[in-house]
């Protein structure tokens, strides 16, 4: 059987090294995962992007998943690492004559203030965006347009599981020390979607494998959520106190406001325990039409629920994570 050859950028990430593991044991495909720090995965590459990309190995597909993904930072770091590196990866995958170069950018793109419900991929983008990370997502894309070869861009939505760096760690730190809030707000409740990690690394596959997957793809689970009901039910379920503080977002903004400007004269290099990014996320609608992905890559190969499942599961055999 002809094999595949698959090299991820951003293997020792959330993403990327569960790409790697989900993956690993396929007789179709030949995954090699590179990144910035040491991991135990098999054929695994250390390199920083920041540099010239050359390797002695050359893959058919390339999906870049490294990124810089704090909601936190100065912009030329950001650039730096999400947009220079994609220049990088550009230029390797030209040099190599990669078949297909997949791009693993972010919902964020997308966002502004206030409730934005059924965003499609036609959705505008820009001209301003809510953080240097959705910012430099977004130019990482333009560059990924530029390459010659066949190219795809997918935009997941709150990915969760076992192994999340970004989103729970936070929630659940604050939770843990007392910090937790619940944000209020005039009108319905928040929702939002989210994705779960197995669904987005069965998705890549799709995306890397499938030559008529082209062009943007917003993903998620399908399955939208109330945003701070479904935090409260995740706490509830790992034996957490529940929230009893709130706050109205407009409080909450403001607070946020002055601990940004706080850290950022103070301790730049440090995230602050609330940004206004975090306290849009959680107070405002944002949803997806996922049509689009629906009809080029299938429905989530795991539903929302047995997502949640089994991340408290995993959760819970590494309650310090």
């Amino acid at each position: 059987m002809n094999r595949t050859r698959i090299l991820i950028t951003g293997a020792s990430g959330f993403v990327g090294s569960s790409f790697c593991l989900q993956h690993a044991s396929r007789e179709d495909v030949e995954i090699r995962g590179l990144g910035r720090r040491e991991m135990d995965l098999p054929g695994y590459i250390r390199a920083d992007l920041t540099q010239p990309l050359r390797l002695d190995w050359r893959p058919e597909v390339v999906i870049h998943a490294a990124a810089r993904s704090s909601p936190w930072g100065g912009l030329k770091e950001f650039r730096r690492q999400n947009v220079l590196a994609t220049k990088h990866v550009l230029e390797f995958c030209e040099a190599q004559k990669v078949r297909k170069l997949v791009y693993i950018s972010s919902s964020s793109v997308f966002y502004r203030a206030g409730d934005q419900l059924g965003m499609t991929e036609q959705t505008p983008i820009g001209p301003e965006f809510v953080n240097h990370y959705a910012r430099t997502k977004f130019e990482g894309e333009e560059v990924v347009r530029g390459f010659p070869g066949a190219w795809c861009v997918l935009r997941p939505r709150a990915v969760f599981g076992p192994c999340d760096t970004v989103l729970f760690p936070r929630l659940l730190r604050a939770a843990r020390q007392g910090r937790m809030v619940s944000i209020t707000r005039p009108g319905p409740p928040a929702v939002g979607d989210l994705i779960y990690i197995d669904t987005l690394c069965d998705y890549m596959l799709r995306a890397a494998l499938d030559p008529t997957v082209t062009g943007e793809f917003n993903l998620t689970n399908h399955e939208p959520v109330e945003i701070q009901a479904f935090i409260a039910d995740i706490f509830a379920r790992l034996g957490l106190p529940p929230v009893k503080r709130a706050i109205p977002k407009e409080k909450a903004m403001r607070v946020a406001w002055l601990l940004e400007k706080v850290f950022g004269l103070l301790m730049p290099w440090q995230e602050p325990p609330i940004t206004r990014f975090g306290v849009e996320v959680l107070s405002s609608s944002k949803t997806f039409d996922t049509t689009k992905s629906l009809r080029g890559l299938g429905p989530p190969s795991v539903g929302l629920e047995e997502g949640v499942r089994r991340f408290i599961e995993w959760q819970k055999q590494h309650p310090d994570t």
